[in-house]
């Protein structure tokens, strides 16, 4: 129960991790206070690829980062894991083993943001300066927005790819499934990973008729948006496997609520204010509703909706011109995902080493972020694109199409380059390649 209840805050838990590897940086507990030249909030994916990138710039002991989570998740693959397809334990590694080393880790939760006094306390009471801030964040998910959750993650034939606690019920209850019905959900709100979703539906459905329980499986997507996929090229594709595969697609269905002990899941139509539906299930696939961080909401760095409030060209505060964003907690408007961030840590890097030498930033954000949509064990539709919605594609061949070969970027080239290039500060997006491969055409 202690596990739901932690779904809650949102947090990672953690282990123990060895001396050998905790003496690689600096560490933290409740200094009174402290003053750093670049000060970065979150150890997540955006948080330590900057910080990598801050430590060539500035040097190790010009940079500290807040993070108070034992254990870093690559949460992508977590579809994956959902599906049986990898394992839960791959996904983790200690902090300490990713954090750059000579960095300062600050090992407490940001408890609030001044950045009119360039100060920032942690929930230990540290109060920290800064000269330059980058904050990295992430978004909230809120399990308990939907009545009945997180608690109901302690019934069977309930999970979500999108919580450490809850992605391995997702594999027990496809491997328990029966018959009936399998239904998986997209929330009302912004979303990281917004294919994600429906990636489970389509692994579901290939194990299913794997195991030859698909003639007994009525799968169900339920999504709160108007359509299956933003981006047009792509969402062909996919209603072309929708039906192909007899995938029903409920569009504008929000859920609400669960009955776990009835296996119930109810719906809103969000087209028809007050109306609602109340939906059986075998299998429920849960993906919460998500907002942003309580810390970025509650600070002058916000916008109107609780995002950090950044340019969206060159990732500098609109109001603040020594605080700068990457990654989920941002408003920047474009798909929420690690390969988002990727593309981010290139620009911004660039901008920071600009601004410190008192030149103007030179390099643009074009909003690249990629979706891998997984439509089966073996196959992927490639989706990347920009700002403005329209397909910005790596390779030379059209990838709205199911490939082998993406499946195998996905499952097993990203991860790699994940832990050894993107956790290091090497890698900052394909747009290398895309020129190469396009022949300087794009």
């Amino acid at each position: 129960m202690a596990s739901f209840h932690r779904l809650r805050k949102c947090q990672s838990t953690g282990v123990a991790v060895s001396t050998h590897i905790t003496q690689l940086h600096t560490s933290s507990h409740a200094c009174a206070k402290q003053h750093h030249k670049m000060l970065v909030l979150g150890g997540g994916s955006g948080g330590i690829t900057m910080s990598a990138r801050m430590k060539r710039l500035m040097g190790a002991g010009n940079v500290a980062v807040v993070e108070p989570s034992e254990m870093h998740y690559y949460q992508p693959i977590w579809t994956l894991v959902g599906a049986g397809a990898k394992k839960a334990a791959s996904s983790g590694r200690p902090t300490a083993s990713v954090m750059p080393s000579g960095v300062h880790w600050v090992k407490s939760k940001v408890q609030e943001i001044n950045p009119d006094t360039n100060t920032v306390r942690t929930e230990d009471g540290t109060e920290i300066t800064y000269e330059y801030l980058i904050v990295a964040l992430g978004l909230q998910l809120h399990f308990e927005r939907v009545k009945g959750l997180p608690e109901g993650f302690e019934h069977p034939k309930i999970g979500s790819n999108y919580s450490i606690q809850t992605v391995e019920k997702t594999w027990k209850a496809l491997q328990d499934f029966k018959e009936g019905n399998a239904v998986f959900t997209f929330p009302n709100t912004p979303v990281k990973c917004a294919g994600a979703p429906q990636k489970i539906m389509y692994l579901s459905d290939a194990y299913l008729r794997k195991t030859g329980k698909r003639e007994k499986a009525n799968i169900m997507y339920n999504t709160s948006l108007p359509v299956l996929f933003g981006i047009k090229k792509y969402a062909d594709s996919l209603w072309d496997i929708v039906k192909r595969r007899d995938l029903q697609v409920n569009l504008r269905q929000n859920l609400i609520e669960v009955r776990p002990d009835k296996q119930e899941a109810v719906f809103e139509n969000l087209d028809k204010p007050g109306e609602t539906r109340v939906v059986e299930y075998e299998m429920l696939h849960v993906t919460p509703p998500m907002g942003p961080s309580l810390v970025v909401k509650g600070s002058p760095l916000a916008d109107d909706g609780g995002w950090l409030d950044l340019n969206k060209d060159t990732l500098q505060h609109k109001k603040y011109p020594n605080v700068f964003g990457i990654g989920d907690c941002t408003n920047l408007p474009t798909a929420k995902t690690g390969a988002a961030v990727a593309a981010q840590s290139a620009v911004l890097h660039r901008t920071i080493s600009r601004l410190l030498k008192n030149e103007k930033p030179d390099k643009i954000y074009d909003g690249y972020t990629s979706c891998p949509l997984v439509t089966s064990y073996n196959t992927v539709i490639l989706a990347e694109f920009d700002y403005n919605g329209q397909p910005l594609e790596t390779f030379p061949i059209n990838q709205a199409k199911e490939r082998r070969l993406m499946y195998h970027m996905k499952a097993d080239v990203m991860p790699h380059l994940y832990w050894h290039g993107l956790l290091r500060g090497l890698w900052g997006g394909p747009g290398p390649y895309r020129k190469l491969f396009h022949l300087g055409m794009k």
